[in-house]
């Protein structure tokens, strides 16, 4: 037999079509709610027998001074570098942090992690969603919880921060081109990631511009397992002079497996990679790399969601919204250069 979960606040504000500090509002007998929406409220409450529990009641009355973060389980660097630049602007803001991690980010995993976190009254919540499979499940967030996505198609659900990353790849394959290389290949992510979408938009839209040949697209996993698969691939042909690597664990395993084959980097195939981890200054040679300022895309992210926490409050401030979408930058170091033949 199955036990039913227990309904939560933001239950109760989805059935009465309210949000979740009008809920709090009723249940503590706030005077500034109308009296059709406290019937409203109240009949919720009954149909789903909900019971408050003890720490949201002694938080009622005031702002819950926690955001939840839903993040799936994950060591890449760039999912799990986005954690920590939110984690940090929250903390710089005033807020505590309780994350909810999921093997995958999907309809039923979001609906029970945001459910887990609403138990604990928190203000609003970050998701950070970079796959494809993550639109649906984002359109079932509790309603009345103030909610923002990182690197997320949401279909205007909610409000989404994310890097441009069509701009990084366009970038990375325009200084290739610069360099002097005829054309630039390609060793994208797996095609379910978002981020992957943009990069291989870009790349092909660089060359297109150029009059460039597109090579044939290939396709890694971001492991520099990955990578150094599609550089053995490569070393076996004698028409690569550039890559550019979706991520810098599969530029790294690429470089391996030329450098294993007698290629030298960069005087015979440059490479660019993508994410500027923090060991990309220290391969040898020095990689090439678009940078994302992991940092700045916490800011904005806290930035939004504050705005949308602050919205259902009468002493809110009336903030302009910050630019959603975070410019990436290049940073050039020996990884590339003109091609010698």
């Amino acid at each position: 037999m199955v036990q039913r979960r227990a309904a939560v606040v933001y239950d109760v504000a989805r059935l009465a079509g309210v949000s979740h500090q009008t809920v709090s509002r009723v249940l503590n007998d706030h005077p500034s709610v109308s009296q059709a929406t406290r019937q409203r409220v109240l009949e919720a409450v009954r149909q789903l027998d909900y019971r408050p529990n003890a720490m949201a009641r002694g938080l009622a009355g005031r702002r819950s001074r926690i955001v939840g973060v839903v993040s799936f389980d994950t060591l890449l660097y760039g999912p799990a570098a986005t954690l920590l630049g939110v984690e940090r602007a929250a903390r710089a803001a005033g807020y505590g942090v309780s994350i909810a991690t999921v093997e995958r980010i999907d309809r039923q995993a979001v609906v029970s992690a945001t459910g887990a976190l609403a138990e604990q009254s928190v203000a609003g919540v970050v998701v950070i969603a970079p796959q494809t499979a993550a639109a649906a499940a984002l359109g079932s967030m509790p309603a009345g919880m103030p909610a923002v996505a990182v690197e997320a198609d949401t279909d205007g659900a909610i409000p989404t921060v994310s890097v441009n990353q069509f701009a990084g790849a366009r970038m990375a394959v325009e200084h290739l081109l610069r360099l002097g290389h005829r054309t630039v290949w390609q060793l994208s992510g797996p095609r379910d990631w978002l981020e992957t979408r943009g990069r291989i938009e870009g790349w092909r839209a660089a060359l297109a511009d150029a009059g460039a040949p597109a090579p044939q697209l290939m396709t890694g996993d971001w492991s520099a397992r990955s990578g150094y698969a599609a550089g053995i691939r490569l070393a076996a042909r004698t028409d690569v002079t550039a890559v550019f690597a979706a991520n810098d664990q599969m530029a790294l395993g690429m470089m391996s497996a030329l450098h294993e084959r007698g290629i030298r980097v960069p005087e015979d195939v440059s490479i660019v990679g993508f994410d500027d981890i923090p060991e990309a200054e220290f391969l040898s040679p020095p990689l090439t790399t678009v940078r994302q300022d992991f940092d700045e895309v916490g800011r904005r992210c806290m930035a939004a969601l504050l705005r949308r926490i602050e919205a259902d409050l009468p002493d809110g401030p009336d903030r302009p919204p910050a630019d959603p979408t975070v410019a990436p930058s290049l940073i050039v170091r020996h990884s590339t250069a003109a091609p010698s033949r």
